[in-house]
């Protein structure tokens, strides 16, 4: 992607009415106030709790009426928590007037159609190439020229499911973590085709929601996953190589180097099939990176149905939390 004003020295001749004209042209995309999230799962609930609270109007759309009512039930839980803490030792109305106003702000539906008028869509939908070409190219047709498209994917690329759309130089990643509400990074993602003035709407709106931005071009796992996940793999290599147990390369890494998880309690807790399913598809899109070859004795555990322990390292995750340590996960 070639750098934009990357030498100031080719402008030194331009009048300066033409370079304000350019810096204008630059910056035209409007600010950020209608949103719609497309999933109502964990992710795409924290991400439309998120939106809600910094006063965006949301859109949360699922296909099933269901879901979308535990979702609307989980954030309002999930606010309570919020106010309950945000509003310690002050009149009870301010932490009820914060939770109504912040439950206001968001709109559930099934109907496609509804998000027609938003200025950014979130895409926070299961990790299906197809499946989330089958939704952009809808709303790629619904939704207004000017409506940015962003997918909170943690492993698939960008481009390719850009590609289904026609608007591709208005299309990036927003990619949050587990839990939303929590993790206070968002990773905003750009392709060669993303436009200036869409990589500066997905970075303004990710700082308005509160997050700490990092920007990153359209890599595999972009930043967080591309280091994460080959030192999952490389942890079980270690242990299938008989180098070291489980217990140990948990301990070694706690210990030594300040994790507040081992990588086998991390696998465990974000799902052995989650991990597999992410090494499986960059390695058929990378054939030549060995960080990046699935491990046998871990796809063995996912055929026999052993994907993790997720109630016991939950509870151990919500403690971490408790504690003020700095943990991410980025399913």
């Amino acid at each position: 992607q070639p750098e934009v004003f990357s030498s100031p020295a080719m402008f030194s001749s331009l009048p300066a009415s033409l370079l304000h004209v350019g810096v204008r042209a630059m910056s035209t995309q409007p600010a950020i106030k209608k949103v719609a999230v497309m999933g109502s799962g964990l992710m795409g609930s924290g991400i439309a709790q998120v939106s809600a609270t910094s006063n965006h109007k949301v859109t949360l759309v699922d296909t099933n009426q269901g879901l979308l009512d535990k979702a609307q039930a989980n954030i309002r839980k999930s606010l309570e928590r919020v106010a309950k803490k945000k509003f310690a030792g002050e009149d009870a109305t301010k932490a009820q007037a914060f939770i109504d106003g912040t439950m206001g702000n968001i709109i559930i539906t099934t109907k496609l159609e509804d998000v027609s008028g938003v200025d950014l869509v979130v895409e926070a939908i299961p990790e299906n190439l197809d499946l989330k070409h089958a939704l952009f190219s809808q709303l790629d047709q619904l939704c207004r020229p000017e409506t940015l498209f962003a997918s909170n994917t943690s492993s698939l690329s960008i481009e390719k499911i850009a590609q289904c759309t026609k608007r591709q130089d208005r299309f990036g990643g927003l990619h949050f973590f587990n839990p939303v509400p929590v993790m206070k990074l968002v990773e905003v993602i750009r392709t060669g085709a993303t436009s200036p003035a869409t990589f500066a709407a997905l970075k303004a709106f990710g700082s308005a929601v509160g997050k700490h931005v990092v920007d990153c071009k359209d890599t595999p796992g972009f930043i967080v996953n591309r280091l994460l996940v080959p030192y999952l793999l490389e942890a079980a290599r270690l242990v299938e190589r008989g180098d070291a147990t489980k217990e140990d390369v948990d301990m070694a890494m706690k210990l030594g180097a300040g994790y507040p998880m081992g990588p086998f309690e991390l696998l465990d807790y974000v799902g052995l099939d989650t991990t597999s399913f992410i090494a499986h598809g960059w390695h058929e899109d990378f054939k030549d990176e060995p960080l990046f070859n699935p491990v046998p004795s871990l796809d063995n555990l996912v055929k026999e149905g052993k994907l993790g322990e997720f109630l016991r390292l939950s509870f151990a995750f919500a403690i971490f939390c408790k504690h003020g340590h700095s943990f991410f996960l980025g399913w």
